[in-house]
């Protein structure tokens, strides 16, 4: 039987520890400081109470972290400054550099290292979660066998340490941005008496903006149009009493491609190393030359 510590069982946490307990694992958590409904969610997932974090690591093959983002290096050390030579499993939420630190944490101290994001809701109640992983192969394949036949779907990303995170951050920063630009959205809508309307616009979007990276040059090539419709935008949430500083940044995003006007079939590796470096100069050049010759 797999033994696993899971630091610590929050909504997640708990979900994905209870996964693993219908995996056929033993799963092991420390009370101590815990509130009492982190015990209530640990007991129902079916996890056992151990009396201290070196007891529960002492006999463990699997310590995996699920927790706030900013505790994740404070939770790593302390797994660290102890003698435990199994797989630590970092699961949050967390940027790439960050795990790079998390990693060199273990590197003389004879732990494998995996890097993991989760996707979803907490697999609980029926409802499914993605458990992506790259690092360490013992400890990816152990995470795949004791989340066997679970509601958390394992995937082996097969690439260094720092992939799994940074695929979660290029996933949480359009999910998260956009949820919180549909909150601004709908604000400002009601302040102005359109929500029911800006409902009905809505339905003519597509639903798959992230999936459609074939649009991107097509965005970059109005983008310098784009930026002045922004600015207006941002002036009309702050009259409005909401906060313009989304549309604000994304008027200073789109200006660095405002070189690549009506570029519409600019490849996109071109699109994105001018988001990454600002540099649009060639691609001004270009287009100057093009509303020359017509």
């Amino acid at each position: 039987m797999t033994t696993m510590t899971l630091l610590h069982p929050g909504a997640m946490g708990a979900a994905v520890g209870e996964q693993a307990v219908h995996g056929g694992a033993r799963v092991l958590w420390v009370p101590d400081g815990r509130s009492q409904s982190t015990r209530v969610r640990a007991a129902k997932a079916g996890m056992e109470a151990c009396g201290s974090l070196a007891d529960a690591l002492a006999v463990s093959d699997l310590a995996v972290s699920l927790c706030p983002p900013h505790a994740a290096e404070d939770v790593a050390r302390q797994v660290a400054a102890l003698p435990y030579a199994g797989v630590f499993v970092d699961a949050n939420a967390i940027s790439p550099h960050r795990m790079e630190r998390i990693t060199a944490l273990f590197s003389e101290r004879g732990a494998a290292v995996v890097d993991g994001a989760v996707f979803g809701p907490p697999p609980t109640g029926g409802r499914q979660a993605s458990l992506c992983l790259s690092g360490d192969q013992r400890g990816v394949r152990a995470l795949a066998d004791t989340f066997e036949g679970t509601d958390l779907q394992v995937r082996a990303l097969e690439r260094p340490i720092g992939s799994a995170s940074a695929l979660k951050m290029a996933f949480a920063g359009f999910q998260k941005a956009a949820r919180t630009i549909a909150a601004v959205s709908h604000a400002l809508a009601e302040a102005h008496g359109v929500a029911a309307e800006l409902v009905e616009q809505a339905q003519t979007m597509p639903a798959d903006i992230l999936t459609d990276a074939d649009y991107l040059p097509s965005v970059a090539a109005r983008a310098w149009r784009w930026a002045p419709e922004m600015h207006e935008v941002a002036e009309t949430l702050r009259q409005a009493g909401l906060p313009g500083d989304i549309a604000q940044a994304t008027a200073s995003v789109m200006l660095r491609w405002e070189g690549d006007k009506d570029r519409f079939g600019m490849p996109l590796p071109e699109v994105f190393a001018h988001l990454r470096t600002g540099d649009g100069q060639g691609s001004a050049d270009e287009s100057a030359s093009d509303d020359r010759a017509h």
